[in-house]
């Protein structure tokens, strides 16, 4: 089926009557809707089971990853059964307010919400729920857990289920009071069968179940439940709502390079279907390919956007363990608290036993963006690196390189005494990022081949240029460059079907300003040449 375009009607193009979301939760009478797939707790139960069961649950998740549309179409597969009545609040901006405004706005809400559901449902008493609500007050904690406790007395046969989303926009005064009592009342009341607060859910961006408030977590009584993001079968449903409705097919090579490149992101799945149909390829029944989604892609490279801006923020106060983790294979730890919050903000993720960038657009933009920030390159002209052909002079380029080492000096290589090793592949990406701007180059990094990973992939004009980058921390470099060229010249150059290749070492034991000559080796076909950079403290 690869490859192939889905079938279409012969007709006519049609305007679509929906649109890709793109700024807030899907309303699916206006936008393109599809349903998450195996959203369950670590018992592998789904939602509905956990709520049957009256279990309480925490769900955290980033921004804009599609947790308000799931907990919509939640509440309303639930409310089909009259016995359930379910409960939004949101926590949002409400991390600043006093206490009294706190229990006031979710006076406002639970009791609207409340009474509204019980008059769609002809609760027999509704109308007394009304006259208790009338004259009662949320003021406090306490209050909260007498409400629920009267609730329970006068709704015994109906089922109460609150969802606070954005948690995260607790006042922190508040927060030890507000999960100490849902504590309570989960306690309380777990070992009755008909109890009106059936199922509590709290939903963020951070991972309710580490919280830990006086030396002890006071909501470890939850499930906790992760989103997952959009699987292939959701990005396809997705497009195929699109075809629908206009007679435009996405081909199956297409749909694969958006899930490939977004990883299933949500909202980056939604704005490349805005860009696809919008600009790209608009209003014609001309089927959207993989040509397509590689323009659509440098668009959204380029754009600003309150998405992109706000991850940039986040993603600026760990910089460094973000940059380590695109280079260093680092290995997965959820007790690190730099790997946590990108975790949490949707930067980072496991992938087997190793942190991994969320997808590959995150990956591209954060680092172009770091990339500039390291100013790492000079007022050159393209043309003093080019040789005949349109070749790159990437002796010269990995020589120049090295001048620029030694002015910017050895201490961006140190972090507490000792090699800060992802700095000098970070350094090295940028400065060659400067020679493929425009139309003509590219530049890959951490490129999974056939053979294994390498490096550095930098394309100018069809040609490809292979690097591959060690750091040496021994008195002798000479086994530092046998390995390098044995991977280089044994893997990388054959999988790309190249005969040259490059080899750069970090030299720790080196002091930084001393020059080597550059290093030829050939093997059978195969050319690689060895540049070492000084990176070693002055003597």
């Amino acid at each position: 089926m690869a490859g192939k375009k889905i079938p279409l009607n012969k007709e006519s193009y049609r305007q679509p009557v929906r649109i890709f979301e793109d700024s807030g939760s899907v309303v699916p009478k206006k936008a393109y809707y599809t349903r998450l797939d195996n959203v369950t707790n670590t018992k592998k139960q789904d939602f509905k089971t956990m709520v049957d069961q009256c279990r309480y649950f925490s769900m955290f998740a980033p921004r804009q990853s599609g947790k308000t549309t799931f907990l919509e179409g939640i509440a309303k597969e639930l409310q089909k059964e009259a016995t359930y009545i379910v409960i939004h609040l949101c926590f949002q901006n409400l991390n600043h307010v006093t206490k009294q405004e706190f229990y006031r706005e979710i006076e406002k809400e639970l009791y609207t919400q409340l009474k509204n559901r019980l008059r769609e449902v002809h609760c027999e008493k509704c109308h007394i729920v009304e006259e208790f609500l009338e004259k009662y007050r949320l003021t406090s904690h306490l209050s909260f857990m007498e409400l629920f406790e009267e609730l329970n007395r006068i709704l015994e046969f109906k089922k109460i289920v609150v969802f606070i989303d954005e948690f995260d926009g607790i006042p922190l005064d508040e927060l030890e009071n507000f999960l100490t009592t849902l504590r309570r009342l989960y306690q309380k009341y777990k070992s009755i069968d008909r109890k009106a607060l059936y199922s509590v859910g709290l939903i963020g961006i951070r991972n309710i179940t580490k919280l830990i408030v006086g030396g002890v977590s006071p909501f470890n009584i939850a499930d906790q439940v992760d989103l997952p993001p959009f699987s292939l079968k959701n990005v396809r449903d997705l497009y195929s709502q699109y075809t629908e409705e206009t007679h435009q097919p996405y081909t199956e090579k297409a749909v694969k390079k958006i899930y490939a490149e977004t990883a299933g992101q949500p909202w980056l799945v939604n704005r490349l279907g805005t860009i696809l149909t919008v600009n790209v390829k608009p209003q014609t029944t001309a089927a959207i390919d993989v040509q397509d989604v590689e323009k659509a892609i440098q668009i959204l490279l380029k754009e600003r956007n309150n998405h992109f801006d706000n991850l940039y923020e986040k993603a600026k106060l760990y910089k460094e363990t973000f940059v380590e983790i695109v280079f260093d294979h680092v290995e997965y730890d959820p007790d690190d608290e730099d790997q946590t919050w990108l975790e949490q903000y949707g930067l980072i993720k496991k992938s087997d036993e190793h942190a991994q960038v969320a997808n590959n657009i995150y990956k591209i933009r954060y680092l172009k963006t770091f990339f500039k920030e390291v100013k790492a390159n000079e007022e050159l002209s393209l043309q003093e690196y080019l040789l005949p052909g349109d070749a790159l002079d990437m002796n010269r380029i990995l020589l120049n390189f090295g001048s620029y080492i030694s002015q910017i000096g050895v201490r961006a290589f140190y972090a507490e005494e000792k090699p800060y090793e992802k700095t000098g592949q970070f350094l090295l990406t940028a400065w060659l990022y400067q020679f493929v701007r425009g139309e003509h180059g590219d530049l890959r990094y951490e490129v999974v081949s056939g053979l294994g990973r390498m490096d550095i992939i930098l394309i100018y004009k069809g040609k490809k240029y292979i690097i591959e980058t060690k750091v040496n921390n021994h008195d002798d470099v000479r086994w530092i460059i046998e390995e390098g060229v044995r991977q280089l010249t044994g893997k990388y150059l054959a999988t790309e079907g190249a005969t040259a290749g490059y080899l750069v070492v970090f030299d720790t034991k080196l002091p930084v300003g001393v020059v080597r000559e550059p290093q030829s080796c050939q093997v059978g076909e195969k050319h690689v040449t060895t540049i070492i950079i000084a990176t070693g403290k002055p003597l």
